[in-house]
Formats: C-alpha cells, sequence, structure tokens
C-alpha cells in the first residue's frame, strides 16, 4: 500500500492588534537590531535611560526612529554555557517583540550579569516585562509647538 500524507492547510494567521493605528509591526526584521560596533558604542557611551535589573542592566538612547532597535550582550563570563546564552536571547528578542509598540523611539542594549542563566522562562518573561514598562515611563515626551496669537495672526 503507498504512503499517503495529508497536509492540512495552514491556519491563517490572526494578529494580536488588528488595529490599523498601530504603526510598529510586532516583527523583529533586521531594521530593528543594533548590528554595528558603532550603534552598540553610541548607546553605551551616552544612555538616555538606564534601568537596571535582576542580574541585567538595560541601557537606552533616543534614535529619532518610528521604530526601536534592540542589542544584546551576553558574555561567556557571566553566563557560561552556550545553551542557556542562547535562551536568554531567544526570550529577550521575543519579549522585546511583543512590547516594541511601547519602546518606539529608543535604541536599547541588554546586558547580562552573572547568575541571569539561572533564572527561571516564567520568571524572566514576567520581569522583562517590568523592565519595558519603566523604561517607556522614562521616555523623555517630545516638545509640542504651541501657537502663540500675536497681532500678525490670521487668528487675532
Amino acid at each position: 500500500m503507498p504512503y499517503c500524507r495529508v497536509v492540512a492547510p495552514k491556519a491563517a494567521h490572526v494578529w494580536q492588534f488588528d488595529n490599523p493605528a498601530l504603526e510598529v509591526s510586532q516583527d523583529f526584521s533586521r531594521e530593528k537590531r543594533l548590528l554595528t560596533p558603532r550603534h552598540f558604542k553610541a548607546v553605551f557611551d551616552s544612555p538616555t535611560g538606564k534601568v537596571p535589573g535582576k542580574n541585567l542592566l538595560l541601557l537606552a538612547r533616543n534614535n529619532d526612529l518610528d521604530h526601536p532597535r534592540l542589542g544584546l550582550v551576553i558574555g561567556k563570563k557571566s553566563v557560561k554555557l552556550s545553551v542557556e546564552r542562547n535562551r536568554l536571547k531567544r526570550l529577550m528578542r521575543e519579549s522585546f517583540r511583543l512590547h516594541q509598540d511601547s519602546l518606539v523611539g529608543w535604541d536599547i542594549v541588554i546586558v547580562a550579569r552573572k547568575g541571569l542563566g539561572d533564572v527561571e522562562n516564567p520568571e524572566l518573561i514576567q520581569h522583562f516585562g517590568k523592565l519595558w514598562k519603566r523604561l517607556a515611563r522614562n521616555k523623555p515626551v517630545p516638545a509640542v509647538k504651541t501657537e502663540t496669537v500675536g497681532v500678525d495672526s490670521p487668528d487675532a
């Protein structure tokens, strides 16, 4: 009897937010990463936002873009096993991807410290949720231009 494999059609992906006003897509494309040493150096040299966390540090800097960018620094000294480093990177990227709508305009570098590899996934996910909220609160509000009504203005 010949082998026959039944392939079910893939389910249509439904976005968590079907709101056209949401301008930041939920992907983690190349444009949302800090790629060059120059980008990392800019954040390290002059961070405008600093959020310390349990076994890690979030450094952030304004980037004047319509999307946030993320860079990760997880060294062998802080997390020994590559399996753990890769797990942490996956969790950090996923958490960033889900919260990036509140992080618009930041270049963010996450620096891992000793002991981060020992933290379990649910605790890490919860911790990152809190860190993103704290960072979003630190975002300086852009100055709104106010028009003054003067003698020469048509509104006078």
